[in-house]
């Protein structure tokens, strides 16, 4: 999957906006956004620790439900 793609589809996965996720991962808005343009390209460990960040929160969430 390419920079763009993966980038969307995890912040699709959380159900935010573009703002509101770059405010929750705390990464500038127009970075977030020239990756999902595809202007600029993530480096790959960036996009593994996005994906590792978010399954880890939302596993969080999960226990605090139970």
């Amino acid at each position: 999957m390419d920079c763009k793609a993966k980038i969307k589809e995890l912040r699709e996965r959380t159900g935010m906006n573009r703002k509101e996720f770059c405010d929750y991962i705390q990464i500038p808005y127009r970075t977030v956004t020239d990756w999902e343009r595809d202007n600029r390209h993530a480096p790959e460990y960036v996009l593994r620790l996005l994906e590792y960040y978010i399954r880890m929160e939302e596993l969080g969430k999960k226990r605090e439900d139970t």
